[in-house]
């Protein structure tokens, strides 16, 4: 998955604007994710990539690049 598929699931299931999304930005502080959006997240990128993010590995992914890294190690 490359970075502006990323950012366009990332707008649509956090409701911000595209210019906010970028490589460093966090989930939570800096994108206003809570846990349901969080969620809600992870499984369209799981349903857009194909990959299945573990629940043990969540705490790592943080930022965009987090996600996106992992997507391409996994």
């Amino acid at each position: 998955m490359d970075f502006e598929k990323m950012k366009e699931i990332v707008v649509e299931q956090l409701d911000v604007e595209e210019n906010e999304v970028t490589l460093e930005a966090k989930f939570i502080d800096d994108l206003g994710a809570d846990s349901l959006d969080l969620f809600e997240l992870v499984m369209a990128i799981e349903e857009e990539s194909g990959v299945e993010i573990k629940n043990e590995d969540l705490p790592s992914v943080i930022t965009v690049q987090d996600a996106l890294n992992y997507v391409a190690n996994n």
